[in-house]
């Protein structure tokens, strides 16, 4: 229960920010560099940069080097897992109930 608490603090603080929640909206359309991801969301390069890290600490977005490109995508198999643990959690606790 307790790593439960963890992950959904970590996952409140990656969405918990309107600029994150913005970038996060930008990759719903699939792996993009930080350039593509400014032009998307409007918000400066340094920024993006700096919510980018936030995100993947959060391990809601993972990377991936292709040449000299940084490709940044959400990572859909960890919020699923997260998510479906958290539903498990809460369906427990409403039997017990």
């Amino acid at each position: 229960m307790v790593d439960l608490c963890e992950d959904m603090r970590k996952f409140g603080r990656g969405i918990g920010n309107t600029s994150r929640y913005r970038i996060i909206e930008a990759l719903f359309a699939g792996s993009q560099t930080v350039g593509e991801i400014v032009k998307k969301t409007k918000l400066s390069q340094p920024l993006v940069s700096q919510h980018l890290r936030v995100l993947k600490e959060t391990e809601l977005v993972e990377d991936e080097r292709q040449g000299q490109e940084v490709y940044y995508k959400l990572n859909a198999e960890h919020t699923v897992r997260l998510l479906k643990r958290l539903s498990e959690s809460l369906q427990s606790k409403k039997r017990r109930t």
